[in-house]
């Protein structure tokens, strides 16, 4: 008579779990059983070179026009016309807008009018004053005359001149907020004008940096609207006083905008060189952060790693300012760090097979 035994299913289960185990640990036994039979590992290595290395501080600033005004009237009246169209180039001294100014253009040529039968006057007096026939009284007043009549037109043309709106100086126009017909009042708002030619920048920089930021220095600035692409300029003045709460100063740039991509209001990222110094630097994938410490992994006389602590200094993209720990021409791996243990024999591969490898 057959006889079944019954197993239980947590026993069944707990079989299952330890073999699971085994199974996700068996690959890695047998790469230590390699490295212990003499295997090494396939390792891309860059040497720690000197070269010149900007120390750069970095800020962030707000783009505001070279120039910039809003356009309003200076006196309240009809809009007769508009000659402009939104974001128009203008130049200095162009009619924007005209306002009503029939009234005042007729008591200009009512002035003009006066002023020249009042030089005929005054010319046939100072014939008859040669004669003798009109005395020096008749003539004074007549002079007298003459001169409050030019000063009446010259009040009169320029409150004419008032009802016209110019451009102060060249630039672009904003959108425009008036149309023909429309009563403005002084101090509405026509429309804005900006000369982008010159782009300003504002941006702090923290007090620890002021030695090093002078009149001149030259900068660059980017924007997320143009990604890649850098703009140059030069500091062209920096504040007298620190702010007391921040610990900052406030600077001042100037960037060259030809083609007018950069606008007031923009947000830029800074870069200010401080100075340039021959510096020892590595490529930054080949670091090992540890906590607050950094580690690299050398090659030793024997293509064996070693793990070796690092001070490092400033960064640029890819690459790091090493103070502390290396020496020109040590080899560090920087590709297969994830691999390797300290004291590991290593095989320096080029880049290309190993990226080949990886790929496959």
């Amino acid at each position: 008579m057959t006889k079944f035994v019954k197993i239980s299913p947590l026993l069944l289960g707990a079989i299952a779990l330890i073999g699971f185990v085994v199974y996700l640990n068996f690959p890695a036994s047998e790469d230590q059983g390699q490295q212990r039979r003499g295997g090494a590992t396939a390792v891309v290595v860059a040497a720690a070179e000197t070269q010149a290395f900007p120390i750069i501080v970095e800020a962030l600033g707000t783009a505001v026009a070279n120039e910039s005004v809003n356009l309003t009237a200076q006196q309240a009246e009809i809009v007769k016309s508009v000659m402009f169209e939104d974001g128009d180039i203008v130049r200095k001294g162009q009619l924007l807008v005209q306002l009503s100014d029939r009234e005042e253009r007729a008591r200009v040529n009512e002035l003009a009018i006066n002023i020249a039968e009042a030089n005929r006057q005054l010319t046939r007096i100072k014939g008859l004053a040669k004669q003798s026939a009109a005395s020096e009284q008749l003539l004074d007043e007549q002079k007298a005359r003459v001169d409050a009549l030019n000063a009446q037109k010259d009040v009169a043309d320029a409150q004419l001149a008032e009802l016209e709106v110019r451009s102060p100086f060249s630039g672009r126009l904003g959108i425009r907020q008036v149309s023909i017909g429309t009563l403005v009042r002084p101090g509405d708002v026509i429309s804005t004008l900006d000369d982008l030619s010159l782009v300003k920048v504002d941006f702090s920089i923290s007090e620890l940096h002021l030695a090093s930021v002078a009149n001149g220095q030259n900068i660059e600035a980017k924007s997320i609207a143009y990604p890649g692409e850098s703009f140059n300029g030069k500091v062209t003045s920096i504040d007298s006083r620190i702010d007391p709460v921040t610990r900052s100063i406030q600077v001042r740039a100037q960037i060259p905008n030809p083609d007018l991509k950069l606008r007031p209001g923009m947000l830029l990222q800074i870069n200010v060189e401080k100075r340039v110094v021959d510096a020892l630097v590595i490529p930054e994938e080949a670091l090992i952060p540890e906590g607050e410490s950094q580690f690299v992994y050398i090659i030793d006389d024997e293509s064996k790693a070693r793990k070796t602590k690092v001070i490092v200094g400033q960064r640029k993209p890819g690459w790091v300012q090493v103070l502390d720990g290396l020496e020109a021409g040590q080899n560090v791996i920087t590709e297969g760090t994830l691999k390797v243990r300290d004291g590991g024999e290593v095989n320096i591969v080029p880049a290309e097979i190993s990226s080949a490898s990886t790929q496959s």
